[in-house]
C-alpha cells in the first residue's frame, strides 16, 4: 500500500472520492485489527510478558520492518527531513507510543481490554479541549459533544470510585489518551516529515527504544521468564507487531488517500465497539451497565464531534493532517 497524504481541493475541501471495494475492504481492516489490539496487549501482558518491554519491542520491530519497506520501494528519499521535522517526530513518538500505547499495557494487567478501549475512545474530545485551551475555539455543538463525552468518562469511572474496581489503572488510561492527546495537536501544529511512513518509524524508533529503557529501569528484564511465557502472549506479541501495527497503519494510510475523510474517521467510535465485543467473546469480559451506558454515551459523543468538526471545517481533522500520526492509541 502506498503512503500518500490525504488529498484536497483549493480552500482546504477533500477531493470527491468513490466508495470502491478496495475502500470497503481497507476500512474493514481498520476496524477489526486496531479493535482487535486491546485484545492482544491483554493476552500479551497476561501471559507473562512485561509491558513495557513487549510494547518497546513491538514499535521497533514493526519500525524495522516498515523502514525496510520504504528503503526498498523509495530509497533514501522517503527520510527527506528538516531537523525541526525529526525533532518533532521524536517527541511525538514520546507522548503518543510511550504515553499513549504504554500506559495501556500497563494498565491492561489490571484493567479489562474493552474498557481500556472506551476510555481511550475520548482521545479526539481531550483533542478538541487542547485545541480549546490553544485558542483554537471549537463550534458550539464540538463543546456540547465534548461535555457528554466526559459524562460518558465518569460513568466508566464511577465503579472504581465506589471501590468495585481498582481506580488507579483506570485514571492511568485516562492519562494515556491525554498525553495521545498531546502527540496528536503537537504532531498538527509543528513542522512534521512529509511521508507519514517515514514520520512513522522515526516515531516507532524513539518511541520502542523509550519504552524499553523505561522497562529496563523499573527492573522488567528480571520478571521476563521466557519458558515461563504463555504461547498465547507470544502469538498476540507477533500479531500486534506484524497485524497490528503494520497492517493496520498501512491499510489507513491507503485509505486516508482514496476514500472520503468522513468516511475514514469512522474507525474513532468503531473501533471501541469491536473492541469490547472480542473482550466478552474471548475473554468473557463482563458486560456491566456502567460499560453498556458510558461505552454509548462516549461513542456516540465522539461521532457527533468528528461529524461537527468535519462539517465546520472541511479539512482533515486534528492528527491527521499532512504527516501527522492516526488516532490509533493501540
Amino acid at each position: 500500500m502506498t503512503a500518500t497524504a490525504p488529498r484536497s481541493a483549493p480552500g482546504g475541501a477533500a477531493v470527491d472520492r468513490p466508495v470502491t471495494t478496495g475502500v470497503l475492504v481497507a476500512l474493514g481492516t481498520v476496524y477489526l485489527v486496531w479493535g482487535s489490539t486491546y485484545l492482544g496487549i491483554k493476552y500479551a501482558v497476561e501471559g507473562g510478558l512485561p509491558p513495557f518491554l513487549a510494547m518497546g519491542t513491538r514499535f521497533l520491530l514493526a519500525g524495522l520492518v516498515l523502514l525496510t519497506a520504504l528503503l526498498l520501494l523509495r530509497g533514501r528519499a522517503a527520510f527527506a527531513m528538516t531537523r525541526p521535522q525529526l525533532v518533532t517526530a521524536a517527541v511525538t513518538g514520546l507522548f503518543l507510543l510511550v504515553g499513549g500505547n504504554g500506559l495501556v499495557a500497563v494498565a491492561e494487567q489490571d484493567v479489562d481490554s474493552g474498557l481500556a478501549a472506551l476510555l481511550i475512545a475520548g482521545t479526539p474530545l481531550w483533542v478538541v479541549l487542547l485545541r480549546a485551551l490553544l485558542r483554537d475555539r471549537p463550534s458550539g455543538a464540538t463543546v456540547a459533544g465534548l461535555l457528554i463525552g466526559l459524562v460518558g468518562v465518569a460513568v466508566l469511572l464511577l465503579p472504581g470510585v465506589r471501590g468495585a474496581a481498582e481506580l488507579g489503572p483506570l485514571l492511568l488510561v485516562c492519562l494515556s489518551s491525554l498525553l495521545w492527546s498531546v502527540g496528536t495537536v503537537l504532531a498538527t501544529r509543528r513542522p512534521m516529515p512529509a511521508d507519514p511512513f517515514a514520520a512513522t518509524v522515526v516515531e516507532m524508533a524513539v518511541g520502542g527504544t523509550a519504552m524499553v529503557a523505561l522497562g529496563s529501569l523499573g527492573g522488567e528484564w528480571g520478571r521476563l521468564e521466557l519458558s515461563g511465557t504463555e504461547p498465547s502472549s507470544w502469538v498476540a506479541f507477533a500479531y500486534l507487531v506484524l497485524v497490528g501495527s503494520v497492517l493496520g497503519y498501512s491499510a489507513y494510510v491507503w485509505l486516508l488517500a482514496r476514500a472520503p475523510l468522513s468516511l475514514a474517521t469512522t474507525y474513532a467510535y468503531v473501533n471501541p465497539a469491536v473492541a469490547v465485543a472480542l473482550g466478552a467473546i474471548f475473554l468473557a469480559e463482563p458486560l456491566t451497565p456502567n460499560v453498556l451506558v458510558g461505552g454509548v454515551v462516549i461513542i456516540g459523543a465522539v461521532a457527533w464531534v468528528i461529524t461537527a468538526e468535519s462539517r465546520a471545517r472541511r479539512r482533515p481533522l486534528p492528527g491527521r493532517e499532512a504527516g501527522a500520526a492516526p488516532l490509533e492509541p493501540t
